[in-house]
Order: C-alpha cells, then sequence, then structure tokens
C-alpha cells in the first residue's frame, strides 16, 4: 500500500480526531493536510502508520487548541463548534461513544478542559486508545496521562447531559417540532418543550443573533412561531437535517445558500436547549452561505408592509 493508500484509509479517523478537540471543521482539515505534509515529507520509516499518523494529528492539534484559546475569549457572544452534518469515521464497537462525544453539548464540555486534557480524554475515551499510545501521543508519560484522565471525566461528569432517548425517539419528536414549527403551532411546540428550555444563538458579531438566550417554554415556543411565518415569507425554507449526532435543520434562503444550521438535544422526551450557528465563518463547508444582513433587513421591509 502507498504512503496516500495508507493515509487516505485513516484520514476519517484523524478528521474525527481532530474535530473533537478544535470543534472546527476547517481546523480539523488544516491539522489532517499539515498531518499528510509531515508524513509525506518524513524520511523515517514508520513501524506503525496509525500511531504515527494519530500522534501527528493530536500534537497539531493541540497546538492550534492553544492558540485559538486567546480567539475564543474575544469571541462576541456565546461560542458554539462548528456544525457537523456527518462524522467520516464510523466504529460498531464504539459507536455510543463516538455519537454522544460530537454532540454540541459534549465539545462544549470538553471546552472546559486544558488542551492536554481534551487530547487525553478524546483519544482514551472516545476512539479506545491505549494508554501507552495516548503517551507517545501527547508527550506525557503513561501515569500522567491517567492523571489528566481522571480529571478530565470529573470535568466532563460533572456538567454531561444524557441522552437517553433511542435514536428512534428523538427522531420522532424532532419531526413533531419541525411540523408544529411550520405551522406556527405555539401550544404543539410548548408541548415539546421542556418547561427551562433555552434557545442560544452563535453569530460572533458577524450575523443578527438573539441579544441573549430565551429562557422557557412559553418564550421560546411563542418566538419560533412568530419567527418561522416572517421567514417563510422572504423564501427562507428548512430542511430537518442531523447536526452533530442530534436532531436538527438546515435553513437555506430563496437561492439555496445555508442561512443557520439548528441543533437540539432532547432529553426524557422533551427538548431542553436548542442552539443555532448562523456565524457565516462557522457555515462555508455545508455550503454556499446566505447573507443573513440581508435577509434580516428583507423581513424588517416585509413586516413594515404589514
Amino acid at each position: 500500500m502507498s504512503k496516500v493508500e495508507e493515509f487516505e484509509e485513516l484520514r476519517p479517523l484523524l478528521f474525527s480526531i481532530a474535530y473533537r478537540i478544535l470543534g472546527s471543521v476547517g481546523e480539523a482539515e488544516d491539522a489532517v493536510q499539515e498531518t499528510w505534509l509531515r508524513f509525506d515529507g518524513s524520511a523515517t520509516e514508520v513501524t506503525s502508520t496509525k500511531a504515527f499518523l494519530s500522534t501527528a494529528v493530536t500534537r497539531i492539534s493541540i497546538d492550534v487548541l492553544r492558540s485559538a484559546r486567546v480567539r475564543r475569549e474575544e469571541y462576541v457572544g456565546p461560542w458554539f463548534p462548528e456544525p457537523l452534518l456527518s462524522d467520516p469515521y464510523q466504529d460498531p464497537a464504539r459507536s455510543v461513544e463516538l455519537a454522544d462525544s460530537v454532540s454540541m453539548a459534549a465539545l462544549l464540555l470538553l471546552e472546559r478542559l486544558s488542551p492536554l486534557e481534551r487530547a487525553v480524554f478524546v483519544l482514551r475515551e472516545v476512539f479506545g486508545f491505549g494508554f501507552d499510545e495516548v503517551a507517545s501521543a501527547v508527550g506525557r508519560s503513561e501515569a500522567a496521562c491517567r492523571q489528566l484522565l481522571v480529571r478530565a471525566r470529573q470535568h466532563m461528569e460533572a456538567g454531561r447531559p444524557r441522552f437517553e432517548a433511542a435514536r428512534k425517539e428523538r427522531e420522532q419528536l424532532a419531526a413533531r417540532f419541525f411540523d408544529a414549527l411550520r405551522e406556527g403551532d405555539v401550544a404543539g411546540l410548548k408541548e415539546l418543550l421542556a418547561a427551562d428550555v433555552s434557545m442560544v444563538g452563535d453569530g460572533g458579531g458577524k450575523a443578527p443573533q438573539l441579544a441573549r438566550a430565551v429562557m422557557g417554554a412559553d418564550n421560546v415556543a411563542r418566538l419560533l412561531a412568530s419567527v418561522l411565518p416572517w421567514l417563510a415569507r422572504v423564501d427562507v425554507t428548512f430542511q430537518p437535517h442531523e447536526v452533530n449526532g442530534q436532531p436538527g435543520a438546515i435553513f437555506r434562503d430563496r437561492d439555496g445558500k445555508v442561512l443557520l444550521a439548528l441543533a437540539l438535544d432532547v432529553l426524557d422526551g422533551q427538548i431542553q436547549k436548542i442552539r443555532s450557528v448562523i456565524n457565516p465563518d462557522k457555515l462555508g463547508h455545508v455550503g454556499p452561505v446566505a447573507d443573513a444582513w440581508a435577509i434580516d433587513r428583507e423581513v424588517r421591509q416585509v413586516r413594515a408592509r404589514g
């Protein structure tokens, strides 16, 4: 097998590692590309291609994350990971860990960890690497990695949501939610929302977004039911689509360009949190991006005319 073939076979794994460490599709793709350049330029005979590439992509991702932390501290409004519509890496033996670790909620919890804790947690808990492999990847002893994992687990368990609903149950609830959303059915929406549901948007200062989180089933249901008809008047449509392993939808303008991605957290048969990503910088990998400001102006004009 050639170097290119070996690399391409492992590319899905490398991307999935990088995305979970970085929370960014673009940065993960760049980390994978840099990994290839290091692999292609290495004259050293590699004993294990998987170990070499996993180590390289992990170390690159750690370095990128350290610099990204400064940018995220200066970010305008809530920061969410870039939406991932499908995870390229699949492993039936670890399907639960893979699905749970890619949710928006889990990725936001990972943000609480140091770069090293995050890398150790991802490699060990999500992908099942041995401690010897983890230690090699992050450049620490096995004992140090065990301590890093203990701290990471404590942080994750303290805030981890439990997505206990089966996939079919989540999909059925999401279908009812989006049906009610299309119909502007306040009562139907409210019935599906947890009493303390919250709706939060990530615009990064580069698109219209909610001034603050909207809290409570009644407030969220009324806001959703009131906004969508106006969006429909300017030909904005949405299509349900899995987002980060959870039920969600992609909203598009009349030209099919991506306006926003919506993700739902479902727990105990109700929707606990609604997150939207409308920052255009985070949507380019989904497709051509709509001009959210132009849509906002058009909606205002339509509303003014009545």
